[in-house]
């Protein structure tokens, strides 16, 4: 099976993709500063569930690995086993992504890096996508993929979401109400954070 790779934008004009820094650097782990550095990034097909939303918004995807315990398995997602994953947005950011259109861009795998992060893939050269498709009805989306999608009024009770054993990935939290300074928001690196 080929390896699907994507970025996602809120840009439907992008001819090709320049590496660039990250408008925010984060603190990440020992020896992956340079992922602030210049890049083009993408996502594999089995972790687009995370970009499924307005680029800004903020949001928390949590879903369970081999890790994870029963106890915080049926805590977060009952005694059901139909969910992949549990997102979760503000309230304040519910009606943009309801009328929400965003692009997924097909890039092609042996330009990028696996860096063992939640599906992320880099590349240090410029690249130009295959297709692009249109997304307009996000929440649609996020369901064919089993995702569900709880809205809050902030974000930032979750902040011991981490401290699980689920594997958590925030994205956009310099965004969310009070969430204070960026941070590293996935789960540890080298664990597996395969979603089912």
């Amino acid at each position: 099976m080929t390896m699907r790779l994507f970025h996602f934008s809120d840009d439907p004009d992008i001819t090709i993709f320049h590496p660039r820094p990250v408008r925010v650097a984060v603190d990440r782990p020992a020896g992956q500063e340079r992922l602030n550095g210049p890049l083009v990034w993408a996502t594999d097909e089995a972790h687009e569930l995370l970009y499924l939303f307005p680029r800004e918004c903020p949001r928390i995807v949590v879903w369970p690995t081999q890790y994870t315990s029963e106890k915080d398995r049926t805590a977060w997602f009952g005694e059901t086993t139909n969910r992949r994953a549990i997102a979760h947005i503000e309230r304040a950011w519910l009606d943009r992504l309801t009328s929400g259109v965003i692009y997924r861009y097909h890039l092609a795998a042996d330009q990028f890096e696996d860096i063992d992060d939640a599906g992320m893939w880099v590349s240090n050269t410029p690249v130009v996508p295959s297709h692009m498709d249109v997304l307009d009805n996000l929440i649609a989306e996020l369901d064919s993929r089993k995702v569900e999608l709880r809205i809050m009024g902030s974000l930032t009770p979750l902040k011991e979401i981490w401290q699980t054993t689920l594997h958590a990935s925030g994205i956009r939290l310099r965004n969310a109400q009070g969430w204070g300074k960026p941070g590293w928001t996935h789960s540890k690196p080298g664990r597996a954070v395969a979603i089912k």
